[in-house]
């Protein structure tokens, strides 16, 4: 008996029709019901409104705030944006009613899973946000909550691969960049954009590998290479996917099939102004976080958009006034020949800055012979590619707000595809694929009327003095167009000596607190990654291009505070549900 809390008599509660009584660390309401007991916790499990303050009809207990409803004998509820509520065990002896306050449907790791699989398929962000709340609370690994949203998405949108995926990717990737607030909204922030990208779009069902049922008729990876690019080049997703399935089966490495994939994206220019190599540098990305074991759906994800793609080569600005495509096309064929000898030459012996201020210049024919003179001195595909991201950024820093609003997203999307091309050929270098570097140039020189004027960079002031408090950065950001005023005080916070690592945090939240648009996750994430590969060098390029980026981000996201701030909303109140507090209350 000492377990158990007493309720009352059955005639007492019989006429007071609910009773609240004390159950740990929270109140359970007792009702009888057609001469039964039963006891359910009595926090609302939609959002913490009191149920004894409910209705109680034909055996359906309803909340009186958003009318969920519950089946007072299982706690079961009939609306699957509010969860199930828990119910308590009930003895009655001699006519008193004790309450075993220990519930029968406890809430576990597999019901949480569960819970967010629910979510995602109802597209409910409320569901969503306390199912990763309580995921991360109890421990559970943030890559294996990604991976609920990874195979959701990939299995259920039958355009595949997209904008929801790539977030969910991007703030997989930054997790270690985020106090634990941050990477509960990071996480949150991608499920919810991949549950609202797939909502409706139907499943995606596999085609199925090519025959093979033994060595002898089993496809070399070289045809498959071949038969791959092909059905990329003529826009035949199906044949593509089974092509993919086939090398895929036959276990092929991991970095042939980035190859063989890669290569057919950067046969033309600069794909959907570079978001599909974007998603595929994501798709293998998230795949090192997750297990390789998910290969068939996340690659074959990034094909049913491949019928339908802009290839810059054939657009006018590639053309006219200055024919890009001629200068470049001849100069992939040296390509091979370069790179098979560059193993054999020293380190590179070249004024790296200078590289960065030509590719910024306005003659890229010379930008395009300077970087294939860069090659043949020793400067690898990933360096190249590194500087050209730099190059990038540098035009995000600089971007003044006298442009049009929509080119921020201009420069975005070049400083993203340089990112993926520096990653992609991180992990395997090919001919083909260094092909991208050249395209990422490119597009930095014709983004240069968007550096027209070009925007001050600040100057630091007072650097004697202590840094900032990051979160004056916040509260700055809580105006519009505060673009010059945040990147003054980020460049006096690094002079002053501030901690970079709060400085990333405070960013991220300016982020994650926002509704925030798809390119902005973009840009924090590729300014975090590039700038802790300049960060591992000692030089003064190195430290130049590490205030770049964070300038870049900073403008970036200044420039795009604040929002409705919907999602965040969300997030907060599953974060005050799990932690116990009264919603309905004032603070």
């Amino acid at each position: 008996m000492s377990e158990l809390i007493y309720a009352g008599s059955l005639k007492t509660l019989e006429d007071e029709g609910a009773k609240v009584i004390k159950g740990g660390s929270h109140a359970i309401a007792v009702f009888v019901y057609e001469k039964q007991v039963y006891a359910v916790d009595n926090r609302c499990p939609h959002m913490g409104f009191p149920l004894h303050t409910g209705s109680l009809c034909d055996g359906i207990l309803t909340c009186h705030w958003h009318h969920a409803r519950f089946d007072i004998k299982s706690g079961g509820t009939l609306d699957p944006w509010a969860d199930d509520v828990p119910t308590y065990p009930v003895e009655i002896k001699e006519n008193e009613v004790w309450v075993y306050p220990v519930p029968f449907n406890k809430v576990t790791i597999e019901k949480l899973r569960q819970r967010l699989r629910d979510g995602l398929e109802q597209n409910i962000s409320l569901v969503i946000a306390k199912s990763v709340v309580g995921l991360m609370e109890a421990g559970f690994p943030a890559t294996e909550i990604a991976k609920i949203g990874v195979d959701f998405g990939t299995a259920h949108r039958r355009r595949g691969w997209g904008s929801g995926l790539t977030i969910l990717t991007a703030m997989t990737n930054v997790l270690p960049k985020l106090d634990k607030t941050g990477q509960v909204l990071a996480l949150f922030q991608g499920m919810v954009h991949v549950a609202r990208e797939s909502s409706g779009m139907g499943t995606r069902f596999l085609l199925g590998s090519l025959p093979v049922s033994n060595e002898k008729n089993a496809q070399s990876f070289e045809q498959l290479s071949e038969w791959y690019r092909h059905c990329v080049e003529v826009r035949d997703s199906q044949g593509a996917e089974r092509v993919l399935l086939t090398a895929i089966e036959l276990g092929f490495s991991n970095e042939k099939l980035a190859d063989m994939m890669l290569t057919a994206v950067t046969d033309h220019f600069y794909v959907n102004t570079g978001h599909t190599l974007d998603f595929h540098n994501k798709a293998f990305e998230i795949l090192n976080q997750i297990g390789f074991e998910h290969l068939p759906y996340v690659l074959s994800s990034l094909l049913p958009g491949i019928d339908d793609v802009a290839r810059s080569e054939e657009s006018h600005s590639w053309q006219s006034p200055v024919n890009l495509v001629k200068p470049l096309m001849e100069a992939f064929p040296k390509l091979p020949d370069i790179l098979a000898n560059v193993s054999s030459r020293g380190d590179a012996d070249i004024d790296e800055a200078v590289l960065v201020e030509q590719i910024l210049s306005d003659d890229p024919i010379e930008t395009v012979n300077t970087m294939l003179d860069a090659l043949k001195n020793g400067v690898t595909p990933s360096r190249l590619a590194q500087i050209v991201t730099l190059a990038a950024a540098d035009r995000i820093s600089r971007f003044h707000v006298q442009n049009d609003f929509r080119d921020w997203i201009t420069v975005l999307h070049t400083f993203t595809h340089a990112h993926a091309v520096h990653e992609s050929l991180r992990r395997s270098t090919t001919p083909e694929l260094t092909r991208a570097v050249f395209h990422g140039a490119m597009s930095v020189y014709l983004d240069r009327f968007l550096n027209t004027p070009s925007a001050r960079r600040p100057e630091p002031k007072n650097v004697e003095t202590e840094p900032q408090n990051p979160s004056e950065l916040l509260e700055m950001m809580n105006q519009q167009q505060q673009v010059a005023e945040s990147a003054r005080w980020v460049v006096n916070y690094l002079a002053r000596g501030g901690d970079k690592s709060e400085l990333f945090n405070t960013l991220g939240h300016a982020l994650l607190r926002e509704d925030a648009e798809f390119h902005s996750f973009q840009m924090y994430e590729a300014a975090m990654i590039e700038h802790d590969h300049w960060e591992k060098e000692d030089s003064g390029l190195a430290r130049y291009a590490q205030e770049t980026l964070i300038l870049a981000v900073t403008r970036y996201l200044a420039g795009h505070a604040p929002t409705a701030r919907e999602m965040p909303h969300t997030a907060q109140i599953a974060m005050r549900l799990h932690r116990g507090e009264k919603l309905f209350e004032d603070d």
